[in-house]
């Protein structure tokens, strides 16, 4: 993308002001709503004496859910504004034509695309797509209904480099969603609180999957299948909160604290969920009929 930038017209010829005035549209509603509930709900409070001894377990398991929220505007902003960086300089402007992908550039018509890279006259009649530098969608990170699907509307460009380099090229297969985790902890820094949130995931997906396979044919009255849904939600958000809390204390001793108050509870829940899974949801073997 970077050689693109200055070797093709694209960068000269797509709309960036338009992008980019797009693409920050949603960010004073995502700064106002950070400002005031990390005003209304510090996360410094989660650190003091008076969060473990006047509260109790279930006001702790609550406050995972505004802190998270916290964590997501604050992420959600500096995402969006680096993406901006990009568009306004014309990285990442590809011809839509050629369907870019977050962190991949454009995913097909490559003979097409080198035509328009050479005619200046093809070049003003496209148009332009800037969703090779796209990292976040929102609306995706929150609304997914299962953490694998929420994930992969999160730090897109990062994960399609982590995918590319890591997961794709670690010779054993059954390491590679692991090994990709610890390389992501390592990429975020040496805080434990890091390690702690990411490498919890790789554990918790194989649990989420049986569930997903279990019941996503399943045809549910509609008053049900709204219950279903709200309590899947909750339940996606539970665990995103509980990991994103590690993240952003850091320290090993703050995020064990605040962990063990609420008895690791989605950890337990982890576990349940690997049991059901295997006992009650495991789809039966048919026998295999003789030969």
């Amino acid at each position: 993308m970077y050689w693109d930038m200055f070797n093709s017209p694209f960068s000269e010829l797509a709309p960036c002001t338009k992008a980019t005035l797009e693409r920050i549209m949603p960010v004073p509603l995502w700064a106002g709503a950070f400002l005031l509930s990390s005003y209304v709900f510090p996360l410094k409070y989660a650190l003091s004496e008076e969060f473990y001894t006047e509260r109790s377990m279930l006001y702790r398991l609550w406050y995972l859910y505004p802190s998270f929220f916290n964590f997501r505007m604050r992420m959600y902003i500096g995402m969006r504004l680096s993406e901006c960086v990009f568009t306004m300089s014309g990285l990442g402007a590809y011809p839509a034509v050629t369907e870019p992908k977050p962190g991949q550039g454009p995913s097909t018509e490559f003979f097409t695309l080198g035509r328009i890279a050479a005619s200046p006259e093809l070049a003003q009649k496209e148009q332009y797509s800037f969703a090779a530098i796209y990292n976040i969608n929102a609306w995706g990170s929150d609304f997914q209904p299962t953490i694998r699907s929420s994930m992969k509307a999160w730090n897109m460009t990062i994960q399609h480099w982590l995918a590319v380099n890591v997961y794709k090229r670690f010779p054993v297969k059954s390491y590679r969603m692991p090994v990709t985790f610890v390389v992501s902890s390592l990429w975020h820094g040496v805080y434990a609180g890091y390690y702690l949130c990411l490498c919890s995931v790789p554990f918790y997906l194989p649990a989420e999957d049986m569930f997903y396979k279990a019941f996503r044919n399943n045809t549910l009255p509609p008053g049900v299948n709204y219950v279903w849904a709200f309590f899947r939600y909750w339940w996606k958000m539970l665990h995103f909160s509980y990991w994103s809390m590690a993240f952003s204390l850091l320290r090993i001793d703050a995020c064990l604290r605040y962990w063990s108050s609420i008895y690791f509870l989605p950890n337990i829940l982890t576990v349940v969920m690997y049991v059901i899974g295997l006992t009650i949801l495991k789809p039966s073997r048919l026998p295999t009929p003789p030969k």
